[in-house]
């Protein structure tokens, strides 16, 4: 597992290392840090909110194969994969900005435990020196095993500074970090005992269940109704504040703080997405060109038959050659456009179905 968490963490680790040369207050550089992964995620929300207001055109559709086939599990799954290939959407789209959360939280986590590989940028040689020195200091012969072994060699520096004197610079440059916001310990984890420290998971869960309400009132308008905010249910409303609680019992604070952060800035993202991409107008704008292009394949059905029963064709596929395709294509599009913006309708050439 410390091998996914360092994979994860080294990139990390110079994005943070960078925060805190810009800002060399850790609290404030871990601020800085989640605003900058929280921007980078902005384009796979609004990829996520689109995806999300497409599924609400098509969801009619869905409920009608899911009644339809609801005793045959292999053709309702077929059945679906044919809408979505037709409505050009792919159902994990949605699910990709909650998914990178993970490698980001284990990357963090190697990050927060270990300041002395990352902020300090202090070679791994080193590190081991300090390592077996810190031991001794603390009396810990299993200091090596330990995956946050770099707090405690900061807390031995700070016991016995003298014990380190041999590794040059290393104890002004561990004395000058300091890993907490005011009073508190960003390294430690949070208890249930009355201190400051229990603030993290209560904003956590508070945060949190702001997310998951701004969530809800997302859904309820893009459907036009309070009703349709019943797709989250009370239940998960609370299981997801809960889980985020409960993660910042078992991580260090500074994971918390990140969590924290980064809730409130979701939600106002959540907030200005809803306000400047407004899911109405994007759910009718969707509408419309699904109706628009199925508008289309049926005009393009019924010049077959008439040409086919001009021709004295009996087999229509036959008389609905490629090249007629296209044309009939390119002329409902050129049709639409000559009524949406006022132009002169030009009938389709052959010329036009060479370029």
């Amino acid at each position: 597992m410390s091998l996914i968490y360092t994979i994860f963490g080294y990139p990390l680790g110079w994005i943070m290392w960078a925060c805190f040369k810009v800002l060399p207050i850790y609290g404030v550089a871990l601020v800085l840090f989640t605003l900058i992964v929280r921007v980078c995620l902005v384009p796979l929300s609004i990829k996520q909110q689109k995806s999300m207001v497409k599924m609400q055109i098509f969801r009619p559709r869905m409920e009608e194969i899911q009644k339809k086939y609801a005793n045959n599990r292999e053709k309702m799954n077929e059945e679906m994969m044919k809408l979505y290939e037709e409505e050009h959407y792919n159902p994990a789209s949605g699910c990709l900005p909650m998914l990178i959360q993970m490698p980001i939280l284990f990357g963090l986590y190697d990050v927060i435990q270990r300041p002395i590989t990352h902020l300090l940028r202090i070679s791994g040689p080193v590190v081991d020196q300090a390592t077996e020195i810190a031991a001794t200091v603390l009396n810990n012969a299993n200091l090596a095993k330990d995956y946050s072994r770099q707090i405690r060699i900061i807390d031995a520096v700070n016991t016995n500074p003298d014990a380190f004197a041999g590794l040059g610079d290393f104890v002004s440059k561990v004395q000058t970090l300091d890993l907490s916001i005011g009073p508190i310990d960003l390294t430690q984890q949070p208890t249930f005992a009355f201190n400051l420290l229990i603030l993290i998971p209560i904003f956590s869960f508070l945060t949190s269940l702001l997310v998951s309400f701004v969530s809800m009132r997302q859904t309820a308008d893009m459907s036009g109704n309070a009703a349709a905010a019943a797709g989250m249910s009370k239940s998960m409303m609370i299981m997801m504040p809960l889980m985020s609680a409960w993660i910042s019992f078992v991580v260090p604070a500074g994971l918390g703080v990140y969590w924290i952060i980064s809730n409130v800035l979701m939600a106002l993202q959540t907030y200005l997405l809803n306000k400047f991409m407004n899911p109405k107008e994007l759910a009718e704008k969707a509408r419309k060109e699904s109706e628009e292009r199925r508008e289309a394949e049926r005009q393009a059905k019924i010049e077959a038959k008439k040409r086919a029963r001009e021709r004295g064709e009996t087999d229509i596929e036959q008389a609905l050659s490629q090249k007629e395709i296209n044309r009939l294509k390119l002329a409902a599009a050129r049709k639409r456009d000559a009524e949406k913006y006022g132009e002169t309708y030009a009938e389709v050439t052959d010329d036009d179905l060479k370029s």
